[in-house]
């Protein structure tokens, strides 16, 4: 495939514009620094480590990701609970007066938008999960490691 991109070098009062087109390939293959990071392979840089590394590298990857994901949750979970209680606390000492049916009502017009947001998105959200089976596929030995650093992390 050719990568080619145009860029105009005129003055903004001339009707007659020239271009200069750049070749990314050619420019990708003089610069080392953007093969490193993209390879002139098209498949996965991870490849390009041992088993052992790649199993360090998703280990400790998802270590990370579980232990952040367990103490934002347990955060989040504190504030939503204890918000419920006060406003619990409240609405019983009379301070809040919540107007139920209307809290209902409310839900159930949400429910009914998200479910509707849900059908428009089922095909956006189907190549999403075939593009990530397709990701995990190609890199099982890194998505393994994440998993078991993941799980570890949140054991933490």
């Amino acid at each position: 495939t050719f990568l080619k991109t145009a860029f105009s070098f005129s003055d903004h009062d001339s009707d007659d514009d020239s271009y200069e087109v750049l070749d990314l390939t050619e420019y990708a293959r003089r610069h080392h620094w953007w093969n490193r990071v993209f390879g002139r392979n098209s498949g996965p840089i991870v490849e390009k480590y041992s088993v052992a590394t790649q199993i360090v590298m998703g280990g400790v990857t998802g270590w990370c990701a579980g232990f952040l994901f367990q103490k934002v949750g347990k955060l989040a979970a504190t504030a939503v609970g204890g918000g419920f209680l006060l406003l619990q606390i409240a609405s019983h000492s009379g301070y809040v007066q919540v107007d139920w049916k209307r809290v209902e009502k409310d839900v159930n017009k949400a429910k009914k938008q998200l479910k509707k947001r849900a059908n428009k998105a089922a095909p956006e959200i189907n190549t999403l999960i075939e593009e990530s089976t397709e990701f995990i596929k190609q890199n099982i030995v890194v998505s393994s490691g994440f998993v078991g650093g993941f799980l570890l992390g949140l054991a933490s």
